[in-house]
């Protein structure tokens, strides 16, 4: 007969299960994923897929990083990676996305927007690249092309009648985008003055549908450490390279084209060019002599 009071034996069984669940979970299933890590052709990505030249790691096929002079500014001679959100940038220890959205088109004095920010990096690449960097809804100066318009609204909320228009995100003594708009003389902004009571209004301007720089250049990837950009992007990056390291075009072209994946099973996501062993192979084949 159990003579165990009731209270001590659920304890009991919580401990039992405590201890069954410690060991399948804890250790046996860590075990076995570890074991299958080995397995032929798993090995080299469970240990961080790095990446080694005369016997020194120099970075990671699944981590991006930066190549960027001593004033941090692109090297010529190597293909960029996308932007970083990941801590000081690059970051494998604080890896996160920016978490800001398409409405965030204004600056602030804290930050600038994410408007802002792919204007001023369509800029950046179409000047390193020589094509050009407009696109829609930035200035010619690579900030947001955004209005702040006050007036009687109607019961839309549309500002039916403007009275004042100031350009927020260029600051004074900057001469606006634009001149005026619907009549009204267009302002820039005054630092310290709160413009979210007007009606804010983005200006697609007539940047190319299509701009030359692609999307992943002016965007950081989810992770913060993307390694791949586009192909689209490599391409555009190959006259800068070759001029850089004396040689023909089409030289660097095939080597991006031998450091293309296509997409996983054939159908999931889009080729990808990884940066770090492509600029690996770039420096074996066409050294830079600058």
């Amino acid at each position: 007969m159990n003579t165990l009071p009731g209270w001590l034996r659920q304890h009991l069984a919580a401990l039992r299960a405590l201890l069954f669940l410690t060991l399948v979970c804890g250790a046996a299933y860590p075990l076995v994923i570890t074991a299958v890590a080995q397995l032929p052709g798993l090995n080299g990505k469970a240990e961080g897929s790095y990446v080694e030249v005369d016997g020194k790691r120099v970075g990671s096929e699944l981590i991006g990083q930066p190549f960027l002079d001593g004033n941090g500014d692109p090297l010529k001679q190597y293909f960029q990676v996308r932007e970083s959100n990941a801590g000081d940038g690059w970051d494998p220890m604080a890896t996160a996305a920016g978490n800001r959205g398409t409405e965030d088109v204004v600056d602030t004095a804290e930050r600038e927007s994410l408007l802002t920010t792919v204007c001023a990096r369509s800029l950046k690449f179409g000047e390193l690249d020589g094509v050009d960097g407009s696109r829609p809804y930035c200035t010619d100066g690579g900030v947001g092309a955004v209005l702040s318009v006050l007036g009687p609204r109607d019961a839309t909320g549309t500002v039916t009648r403007p009275t004042r228009v100031v350009s927020v995100n260029e600051a004074c003594p900057a001469t606006p985008f634009l001149a005026e708009y619907k009549g009204v003389k267009v302002e820039c902004a005054v630092s310290g003055d709160d413009y979210a009571k007007g009606q804010i209004v983005p200006v697609r301007g007539d940047a190319p549908e299509h701009p030359a720089v692609p999307a992943d250049a002016v965007t950081a990837g989810g992770s913060g450490i993307d390694p791949h950009i586009s192909p689209d992007w490599a391409r555009l990056q190959a006259g800068r390279i070759a001029a850089a390291r004396g040689v023909p075009v089409d030289r660097v072209e095939r080597l991006i084209g031998e450091h293309t994946t296509g997409r996983a099973l054939g159908f999931m996501g889009e080729p990808a060019v990884n940066v770090l062993t492509l600029n690996l192979a770039l420096d074996e084949t066409a050294p830079f002599r600058g």
